[in-house]
């Protein structure tokens, strides 16, 4: 018997077991017991208690055995993003996320990152949530002067040299080419681009970054490069020169 202990909640006798082979914990469930406490017990999740449970609520009874996810950590190296973690380790980016509390799809190296090992799911399912479908052409006949043209940027998708900047360094207005203030708008989305590539105002996706609005422009920004806008310039500096796929969604 283990018995362990969380600030303001009694002491929670657990029966545990432990499979080489399986890498999950199983607790029985004591009088007093929530799935509060037992994922602050055992630093998991609610959610990942009842999906591996397959607990449609949250009430549990004494006697109950539970199965606990154990997890690993994983450190962020230089030129990771949050697809490849999930895909090499069979989750989804929205499950690292909610396991790490992250509110955006941008991480930097060395950062360390919880993956429960049980909890893992298809690449199917990674696959359909991580990538954005490409938009269909239209089946519209084009042999007619109105016919809308299906080469639009719509369906555009590039590989980038991608780099970071910030509007908190000395001497930055703060101010984008087209007028948005960076320094009053530390949580929007920009990237600056090479206009003739990427239309000012264009709605893109980035890899690892999210959506964003080509809405800047910069000297070295010239050609299949493209800067994303971090209101941190330490956030900034981490991020180095990444490979990205840019899809241009209008």
């Amino acid at each position: 018997m283990l018995k362990k202990m969380i600030s303001g909640v009694a002491v929670t006798v657990l029966s545990v077991s432990i499979s080489a082979n399986v890498q999950a914990a199983t607790i029985t469930v004591q009088k007093g017991d929530t799935l509060w406490n037992l994922s602050r017990v055992n630093n998991t999740t609610v959610e990942n208690i009842k999906t591996l449970n397959d607990l449609t609520t949250d009430l549990i009874y004494p006697g109950d055995v539970l199965t606990i996810a154990q997890h690993k950590n994983y450190t962020v190296k230089q030129g990771d993003t949050l697809w490849d973690i999930a895909l090499e380790h069979e989750v989804t980016v929205s499950q690292i996320k909610d396991w790490n509390q992250l509110h955006s799809d941008l991480i930097h190296p060395g950062l360390n990152l919880l993956i429960y090992e049980d909890l893992k799911t298809t690449k199917a399912a990674i696959t359909e949530e991580s990538v954005i479908p490409e938009p269909q052409e239209s089946k519209e006949s084009t042999s007619t002067a109105s016919a809308p043209s299906t080469n639009t940027a719509a369906s555009k998708e590039l590989i980038m040299e991608a780099t970071a900047y910030t509007a908190s360094c000395e001497g930055c207005s703060g101010f984008t080419a087209t007028g948005i203030n960076l320094k009053e708008n530390p949580n929007a989305k920009i990237i600056s681009v090479d206009p003739t590539i990427i239309p000012l105002g264009s709605k893109v996706y980035v890899e690892g970054y999210g959506e964003a609005i080509a809405g800047d422009t910069g000297g070295a920004i010239i050609g299949n490069k493209i800067d994303v806008f971090i209101p941190s310039q330490q956030d900034a500096i981490n991020f180095g020169v990444k490979q990205l796929k840019v899809t241009i969604l209008n």
